[in-house]
């Protein structure tokens, strides 16, 4: 069975392993395509962004889609034998380390998915456009970094509405999933932002915990030692040791033949086994 991942048309801009869970797949079909009016070809064609409108008739298609094709609301993974990851960076964006992970990828032509909080965003929206115009991708974090699971189901509602409009409007360009804080959602709150934002949960499959600050050259092995065909990588921009450790960790999976694609990339590549 073919399968496309619907969250793209055509805007293109240019140790151990220590969280793993089974990968699932965020697809649909071809019928549900030509019902919002969506081409095949362009369903080929993976971008960093869509405009609004896109958005709404993508997000619809998303939320009512049925079938052996129904869209999961949790992954941390692909199935796929290319070796193939997206790495991820959180809770930014940061005044002097996003700035310098930016330079640091745009060196190596790899592009990441961040995950950016809301009230970060508004006081460094021209990150966020320099990130979109260096063909990376921008997740929905939440406007606070609270902790979802222990929020009211109007209280998630709330902070990825915020963050999603504060996303949009520095950009123009909408988020297209979303990463719970921490990790913490529970699966009744997953399955009501599918619902109800046409966002998957996006997790991870190593989480080096740079966040810790075990030392620069421990996240670099961790990330290595993590990496395998399909999987999502976890850092955090917030923390100068943690860009510290992304050039060698990055030219040894480079090295290694590993190339770098954004989230919802890696999950269009998902294969039939």
């Amino acid at each position: 069975m073919t399968r496309l991942f619907l969250f793209a048309t055509a805007i293109t801009a240019a140790a151990a392993l220590t969280s793993c869970q089974l990968p699932s797949s965020l697809v649909i079909d071809e019928a549900s395509a030509s019902a919002v009016g969506v081409a095949d070809d362009s369903l080929r064609v993976l971008a960093v962004g869509l405009e609004a409108p896109t958005w709404d008739s993508v997000k619809e298609a998303n939320i009512n889609a049925e079938g052996p094709n129904q869209i999961d609301d949790t992954y941390t993974s692909i199935k796929t034998k290319e070796k193939v990851l997206a790495i991820t960076f959180d809770d930014g964006p940061h005044a002097s380390n996003t700035p310098r992970l930016l330079d640091i990828l745009k060196e190596r032509n790899v592009r990441a998915t961040f995950y950016v909080v809301g009230n970060m965003v508004r006081y460094r929206p021209e990150m966020l456009r320099r990130m979109v115009a260096e063909g990376h991708e921008i997740g929905n974090h939440t406007v606070t970094h609270g902790t979802l699971s222990k929020m009211s189901m109007d209280g998630v509602r709330k902070e990825l509405q915020a963050a999603h409009d504060q996303i949009e409007a520095a950009t123009g360009v909408p988020p297209r999933t979303m990463r719970p804080p921490g990790g913490a959602i529970t699966k009744a709150q997953k399955q009501m932002v599918l619902s109800e934002f046409g966002y998957p949960t996006v997790l991870w499959s190593c989480d080096p915990k740079d966040w810790q600050k075990p030392g620069v050259s421990v996240v670099t092995q961790r990330l290595v030692d993590g990496a395998y065909p399909g999987g999502i990588l976890l850092m955090h921009d917030l923390h100068k040791a943690s860009i510290d450790a992304v050039p060698a960790a990055l030219d040894t999976l480079l090295s290694r033949g590993y190339r770098f694609v954004t989230v919802t990339e890696l999950i269009g590549m998902e294969a039939d086994f």
